[in-house]
């Protein structure tokens, strides 16, 4: 089976900070993967922006990146030659009026095509940025801005960034982009829910148990130290990445499927998420914690503060908790929420729990009769599977035993399974804003995570010590067994 592959109209992409860790690892290689599928028109171009003065030294880095970041067997000297004739440079300073002019005289050449001003910089200087673009003509009806994560480290600077970024860009044309919006497995929730007529009757109070999100890492900070600091795992996934997919598991169906009719319905369940506001909630309901030295990949590891390099440090490598969501679909279902570095694997997946039946027909020796559960496996393996009851094989009466019905995309589809970052900025040129959060989301989110922010930060209790290459501290165990429930564990 092979996948359609759908041009996209001319465009420019433009990426402000083009020497950093994100354009390297992530926009260049997503654009040369569109290129050599045959998905981006000649009249395309990449400007690379940054305070360095690299002119032609940038060229090589771009195709280094290629090289570090994309698989050998993909890369071809032809290809790589082609796709590099599309990069240029530009020298230009965020917070000055340097290499402007030459920025805006490159664009000019290119009067008709989209312009896609990608912000892959430090949030301070997302207002700068668009300013300069606004001031420059820059931020005409064909330009499209994207902003990364975080945006804004609370509600109060979150609301700065939108009113900074707003002044320029209408919303239409600003992208607050989460990568993890990408995935297959993430947009494939909305096709499981909305095109079968299997799960959505079952989508409720009433037939769902409990749902688990997990997101966890095995790296530790490493030469994020200094940013990861400064946010925690709180401010680093739950606010963004981990809320967006509580919401797409949650929302109510929307008309349509387009931005405004599904971002409608995302915003009502952030809006009725119930408010962990208070010294004994957050007791209940939140656990932060923070890794020690340990053992991870087959070799020790140092702890958080030594990789910090610092005696002390209040911030959280890990957070569990439970959300509850105030409305008739979700009342009385609990939505557990973990994510943590230096934990055992890389795996982010959605577990929806259905309730136990209400009666067995079976006698006990046939086995002890488990709730049914639906797996969607964002990483490493992105697919779907769906733990059923069945009979065990062969003779000797009724033996029951839970096992998956399994479907990998991989070995589904058999296609390359592309980056994130490849469908995301192509739906900017697009114009398609469903994947990306809108204003109201965003300040959503921090409206409810703000509150757990201050009870932590008033706490006099450091956040609970785990062993690197484990699961989390206990008290994330305690959290749900408390509840008669317990954490899935990934099989691989």
């Amino acid at each position: 089976m092979t996948s359609r592959t759908i041009p996209v109209s001319p465009f420019v992409l433009i990426v402000f900070g083009a020497t950093g860790d994100l354009a390297r690892r992530k926009l260049f290689p997503a654009m040369f993967h569109r290129d050599i599928a045959g998905q981006l028109p000649e009249a395309v171009n990449i400007i690379g922006v940054s305070r360095s003065a690299l002119q032609q030294d940038f060229t090589a880095q771009a195709r280094q990146a290629i090289l570090d970041h994309v698989p050998k067997a993909e890369v071809t000297e032809p290809a790589l030659a082609s796709f590099l004739k599309r990069v240029t440079y530009v020298q230009a300073e965020a917070d000055s009026d340097k290499g402007w002019a030459e920025l805006a005289e490159r664009l000019s050449a290119y009067p008709d095509r989209i312009h896609v001003f990608y912000l892959a910089t430090a949030p301070a200087l997302f207002g700068d940025i668009c300013e300069r673009l606004g001031r420059f003509g820059l931020a005409g009806d064909n330009a499209r801005v994207v902003v990364e994560k975080p945006i804004g480290k609370d509600l109060a600077s979150a609301r700065a960034v939108n009113e900074a970024v707003g002044k320029v860009f209408p919303e239409e044309r600003v992208y607050r982009i989460d990568h993890y919006l990408g995935k297959e497995a993430v947009q494939n929730l909305l096709a499981l829910r909305f095109a079968n007529a299997l799960f959505e009757p079952l989508w409720n109070a009433a037939h769902i148990d409990h749902v688990q999100i997990t997101v966890a890492e095995s790296l530790g900070v490493e030469g994020r130290a200094g940013y990861y600091d400064t946010a925690g795992a709180l401010r680093d996934m739950v606010q963004n990445h981990m809320l967006q997919l509580l919401c797409l598991v949650a929302m109510e169906p929307p008309a349509r499927l387009d931005a405004d009719a599904v971002r409608d319905e995302k915003l009502k369940v952030l809006r009725s998420l119930n408010p962990l506001n208070s010294d004994a909630l957050c007791a209940l309901n939140t656990v932060r914690g923070q890794y020690r030295a340990g053992a991870s990949a087959g070799g020790a590891v140092p702890g958080y503060l030594e990789e910090l390099g610092e005696d002390s440090s209040t911030t959280e490598t890990f957070v569990a908790l439970k959300a509850e969501i105030g409305n008739w679909r979700w009342a009385g279902v609990p939505f557990y929420l973990r994510t943590g570095k230096r934990l055992p694997a890389r795996v982010s997946e959605i577990v929806i729990t259905f309730r136990p039946i209400p009666h067995s027909v079976f006698e006990p020796a046939a086995g002890t009769i488990e709730p049914n559960r639906l797996v969607i496996r964002l990483q490493p393996d992105e697919g779907v599977r769906l733990f059923m009851m069945s009979k065990d094989p062969g003779p000797g009466g009724m033996r029951l035993r839970l096992v998956p019905l399994d479907m990998s995309f991989a070995a589904a589809f058999r296609v390359r399974n592309p980056d994130a970052y490849e469908r995301l900025v192509l739906d900017v040129v697009r114009g398609n804003q469903t994947l990306f959060m809108r204003r109201d989301e965003v300040e959503a989110a921090w409206n409810w995570i703000d509150p757990i922010l201050q009870v932590w930060a008033a706490a006099t209790e450091p956040p609970k010590a785990y062993t690197a290459g484990t699961w989390g501290p206990s008290a994330a165990i305690a959290l749900i067994e408390r509840d008669g429930r317990t954490w899935v564990e990934t099989v691989a």
